[in-house]
């Protein structure tokens, strides 16, 4: 029997080392950590401005108004008569004003007749006239409705309507 001679076998290079399978798992577990704990953070940084703000804001006060009856008044006219006719609403700081106005609605409105009349009609054009025609309301309906009484606490004064012929 003829014996062969033993063949060399070249030597195998070493296999590159794969990474374990608990590497992987380690890996990924401290990936989704780090995701939980950045979304957690934003998420507490965008509610945290948003309480104190709230807190800050301050609730506005509901407005009270009083609104008289619309008034018809001659206004100054050279050669045909012109009339003005309009309507007004007070705004009061506190119901105790509200009630005496109420109370007191037939000096209010005779106070607005005067001041109306006899106007000339050109006085009540622009804009500028009306903002001060409401101003001349406010400080005439602003003086005490009688003696002893405390002056009225008029705000402001608004047109609901207001029309010149």
């Amino acid at each position: 029997m003829a014996t062969s001679p033993p063949v060399a076998l070249a030597p195998v290079p070493p296999s590159p080392a794969r990474p374990s399978k608990l590497w992987i798992v380690l890996l990924i577990v401290a990936l989704v950590g780090a995701l939980a704990a950045a979304g957690g953070y934003f998420l507490l940084r965008q509610r945290a401005p948003a309480a104190p703000a709230a807190a800050a804001a301050p609730v506005p006060e509901k407005p009270i108004f009083v609104t008289l009856e619309p008034l018809t008044v001659n206004v100054q006219s050279e050669g045909r008569g012109r009339f003005l006719h309009v309507g007004v609403a007070l705004k009061v700081h506190d119901e105790q004003a509200k009630a005496r106005i109420v109370e007191f609605m037939p000096e209010i409105r005779s106070r607005v007749l005067l001041l109306l009349s006899n106007r000339p009609p050109e006085s009540l054009v622009t804009t500028a006239d009306k903002a001060r025609l409401a101003e001349e309301i406010r400080v005439e309906l602003s003086r005490p409705l009688g003696a002893g009484l405390p002056p009225q606490e008029i705000a402001s004064v608004s047109f609901n309507t207001f029309v010149v012929q």
